[in-house]
């Protein structure tokens, strides 16, 4: 006899970025410039000294601390996890759960929901209209939801918009949810909620070392709370959850973070090439303040992200949240050059 999973779950594909062989991927919101040779050459040293047969510090005290100096933020209300999407899945095991509502504002990042529906939470969807920046009816409409975890995404993935720091602000004071904002892009652009910790406990910091650390490999992410959040965090996650290597490897990035901040306005500089050179193609872009552009051709989605995907660059598909758009990363200047010429081609 075969088993039989929970309701629905196999009604779900598995959450992954299609990843055709391309010359030049631009589908991910990954750093297009890899770690920096002496950051590789210390790693591969903190590696060697590991000793791999014994578990690692199951509460990663020494990667805390380095991210406590870092933020500027009390040790006891940092926590690190497996990138940002296993923080924000441990928040939501921690808060969440059956009958407890959680809130997302729509468009946003797809897994968002999707760790809600793991965690067996409730979602309440608030769509938010064009251009998608959190409005005060909005979070009317969330406290009405009587939530238990708020997630919003700022920069939002995969709009580009900052959201407001008052609307943050509105939650915390008019609902008992934990408020839960994701900064994964916010070295690029906006402004963070960090200052809010102090007089609302339930707000929730997340970020990530995969997009401005260039780190998207090595799985770090972390959030920035009230210590007994953190505590909560501690009881709903594995054991060991975070291995030696993964440790290694966040210290060792934090040793070299002036080098990351170094390539950032590049990045931007990309960015708003990107921003300034496709209206002229007659394709619609939105204002971003992440490492991406969100644009609109005036062909169908799909028949651009194919002409684009014949021509070797590869990007986002997010029409089904966003009607008509595709996403692109700011790459190097050459991969920039890439999507622009295709672009070009396939509009004409």
């Amino acid at each position: 006899m075969s088993a039989s999973p929970r309701a629905g779950l196999r009604d779900l594909d598995p959450y992954q970025s299609p990843q055709p062989p391309t010359d030049v991927r631009l589908n991910t919101n990954e750093s297009p410039y890899p770690p920096s040779a002496a950051l590789r050459r210390e790693l591969a040293e903190a590696v060697r000294r590991e000793s791999l047969n014994r578990y690692p510090d199951g509460e990663a005290e020494a990667l805390r601390r380095e991210l406590a100096r870092h933020t500027g933020h009390p040790f006891e209300g940092v926590w690190a996890a497996n990138g940002s999407n296993e923080v924000i899945e441990q928040l939501l095991l921690a808060h969440g759960g059956p009958g407890r509502t959680v809130v997302v504002f729509e468009p946003t990042y797809l897994l968002h929901r999707r760790l809600a529906w793991i965690a067996h939470s409730p979602v309440e969807s608030i769509r938010v209209p064009e251009p998608w920046t959190i409005r005060p009816e909005d979070v009317d409409l969330a406290i009405a939801a009587d939530p238990r975890v708020v997630l919003v995404c700022s920069p939002n993935n995969p709009t580009g918009n900052t959201q407001p720091v008052a609307a943050v602000e509105r939650l915390a004071s008019a609902t008992n949810a934990l408020v839960v904002v994701d900064e994964a892009y916010v070295e690029f652009g906006g402004k963070s909620a960090l200052h809010l910790l102090g007089a609302h406990p339930n707000v929730v910091v997340v970020r990530t070392f995969s997009k401005a650390f260039g780190l998207a490999g090595a799985r770090i992410g972390y959030c920035l709370a009230a210590p007994e959040v953190v505590d909560d965090l501690r009881r709903v996650r594995l054991p060991y959850h975070l291995s030696a290597l993964t440790q290694a490897a966040g210290l060792v990035a934090l040793r070299h973070a002036g080098e990351a901040s170094a390539i950032l306005a590049e990045i931007r500089a990309q960015r708003n090439r990107i921003l300034a050179e496709t209206p002229a193609m007659g394709v619609e872009t939105f204002p971003s303040e992440a490492n991406f552009v969100l644009f609109r051709p005036p062909k169908p989605a799909m028949e651009v992200w194919g002409g684009l995907l014949e021509r070797g660059v590869l990007v986002r598909d997010v029409s089904d949240s966003v009607p008509g758009c595709l996403r692109v990363t700011a790459g190097t200047r050459g991969e920039v050059d890439r999507f622009l010429e295709a672009l070009a081609e396939v509009m004409r």
